[in-house]
């Protein structure tokens, strides 16, 4: 089945081709790591954990790449306002970003590289954009010429409605990693050292690198001069992707990445999260409240990755009460395949239908939200043998990522299983005197008994 993604390069889904057979070269931008990571980043982390999980489903093995920026302008102001080296500062923020992928089971990438550990190919790709005429040197700092490129803005469209941003050496130039998101000016690539910076040699003298230049040196020294995916959200087409692809395709020459796959914004109560607002939070936060973490990713799964999703404390206890339940429906599944795996006739034709029917939604650019419906269509399926349920739910699970596999059902005692199958005999011969004194027994065993259509399910008093 071909699996297909919204590509915001042409801005339509189109079939996804891997430029090698069933080999995929995936690189996502990872946190910058001057604070705790706020939910919105830890959406856009869920999405490309998605992704890369549905590529895998599908059968390729996916070398993905996610950077640590270590060195950045936000980094510098707030180590400094510590007094502590870059290094010291960030230490506490990398860890705990690992151990946000832990906690919302987001599965580890093939490399983590650092911004700082590879300085070295950052200067090289200068290097050869000053080669080619596409970089300049003015005051020490070096900069990335957007005129000389001629299809800057192809990501995010801005070249077309901004025609005054193209002047050439004399236009205003952008010395900070964060900038106007609405005009297109030269943006730097070397910055000149500063008193009380973190700097290192180079050919052009002593400094540090921009935002930008880290990404594509990162990407390309582990993905290659070309490659599949770049991921990411929304609010990174413009400036950070559009820049990566101007520098890297101005070093290289070659197509710098096939698919930019994007995804959409969080908001908190219907607003964007800003500390004016008092409404960015991140993973301690949704734990000081006694939220599961693993309750957000369900509620990511609940908005397709390119719709907003609107944060709520309302809709996060919505999904962690899903959730349970949805554990709780398990563990009775678990516990009915003791007691009755062959209730019903052979359902390999159904089996099979649900399964291209999940492999529809995924492969449908990400359709988690139906994905999700039918797993819950499936855990209160009449027509299912609890065996037939419980595989499918596990195998829909390696792309959804709840650990679902990991739910632990009690061991019902033989004497209540012995008691349960007495029970049945009775209601079958219509003894139901005898069938709920039975029942009683049960319960004063601390087993609960719900006669379902599909058979007795168990539950724990």
């Amino acid at each position: 089945m071909a699996v297909k993604f919204y590509n915001f390069l042409i801005r339509k889904k189109e079939t996804f081709k891997s430029l090698r057979p069933k080999q995929v070269g995936f690189y996502a931008c990872g946190p910058t790591v001057y604070d705790y990571a706020h939910i919105g980043n830890l959406r856009t982390y869920i999405f490309e954990d998605i992704l890369k999980r549905t590529l895998e489903y599908n059968g390729y093995k996916v070398n993905l790449v996610v950077n640590i920026t270590d060195v950045e302008d936000k980094i510098i102001r707030e180590s400094q306002k510590t007094g502590k080296s870059i290094s010291d500062f960030v230490k506490p923020y990398e860890k705990a970003f690992f151990e946000d992928l832990k906690k919302l089971n987001i599965e580890k990438a093939w490399k983590y590289p650092k911004a700082t550990k590879h300085i070295k190919d950052m200067i090289k790709l200068i290097a050869a954009l000053l080669k080619n005429g596409l970089a300049y040197e003015t005051g020490g700092s070096v900069y990335f010429d957007i005129s000389k490129f001629k299809s800057y803005g192809k990501l995010s469209g801005l070249s077309a409605r901004s025609g005054s941003a193209f002047g050439g050496k004399n236009q205003s130039r952008i010395d900070s990693d964060e900038y106007d998101k609405t005009s297109a000016e030269d943006f730097v690539l070397w910055k000149v050292a500063k008193n009380n910076e973190p700097l290192w040699d180079a050919p052009f003298g002593k400094g540090r690198p921009g935002w930008h230049i880290e990404c594509s040196a990162m990407s390309m020294k582990y993905l290659g001069n070309t490659f599949d995916i770049h991921g990411g959200a929304v609010d990174l087409i413009f400036p950070h992707h559009e820049n990566e692809i101007a520098q890297s395709e101005g070093a290289t020459g070659k197509t710098f990445v096939k698919y930019f796959i994007e995804g959409e914004h969080l908001s908190v109560n219907g607003e964007k999260m800003s500390k004016s607002l008092g409404n960015i939070f991140n993973l301690r936060d949704l734990e000081a409240k006694k939220f599961d973490p693993l309750a957000f990713r369900y509620l990511s799964l609940t908005a397709h990755y390119r719709s907003k999703l609107n944060f709520t404390w309302e809709s996060l206890q919505a999904s962690q009460n899903a959730l349970e339940k949805l554990r709780e429906a398990i563990i009775e599944i678990k516990n009915e395949q003791k007691q009755h795996s062959d209730i019903l006739e052979n359902v390999r034709v159904l089996k099979k239908h649900l399964s291209k029917e999940f492999e529809k939604y995924i492969n449908d650019d990400l359709d988690m939200p139906r994905a999700l419906a039918l797993l819950w269509e499936i855990v209160k399926s009449e027509k299912l043998n609890p065996k037939t349920k419980y595989n499918l739910i596990i195998d829909f699970d390696k792309v959804l990522g709840l650990n679902l596999g990991k739910i632990k059902s009690e061991k019902i005692p033989v004497i209540v299983l012995k008691l349960v199958k007495e029970r049945e005999k009775c209601r079958q011969e219509k003894n139901f005197t005898k069938s709920d004194e039975l029942r009683k027994k049960i319960e004063s065993l601390g087993w609960l008994i719900d006669d379902s259509p599909s058979g007795p399910k168990l539950k724990k008093n």
